[in-house]
């Protein structure tokens, strides 16, 4: 089976407190069903009050992070037998968090 990443930033849910408390109890659920499916991996959100770090080989850390790599919102980790059955859960999430989805194939690792 195949590991898909379905994730989107922050900025993508633009809700009002209500509807946000709806999109979580919603978004709650279709985790639920996919962990009830077992297809569940691994999922959460981006602590965007916690300051990223580049970690080097050597062991050092900066501030910096890389271009283009700003990474923020929520993301799920499901694993499937087909790219279409990963579509089918990006689309309950879309619908559950009231914003789309973006969605991301793993490579193959034998070990993983």
């Amino acid at each position: 089976m195949t590991k898909y990443l379905i994730s989107f930033p922050s900025d993508a849910m633009v809700l009002t407190s209500e509807e946000l408390e709806v999109a979580s109890v919603a978004s709650r659920a279709v985790i639920a069903e996919a962990k009830a499916a077992g297809v569940y991996v691994f999922g959460g959100g981006i602590a965007e009050q916690v300051d990223p770090v580049l970690v080097a080989a050597d062991g050092a850390m900066s501030a910096q992070v890389y271009p283009g790599s700003e990474l923020t919102g929520g993301f799920t980790v499901l694993e499937v037998p087909t790219r279409d059955q990963a579509v089918d859960w990006a689309r309950k999430l879309a619908a559950a968090c009231r914003c789309s989805q973006e969605l991301r194939e793993f490579m193959y690792d034998p070990e993983s």
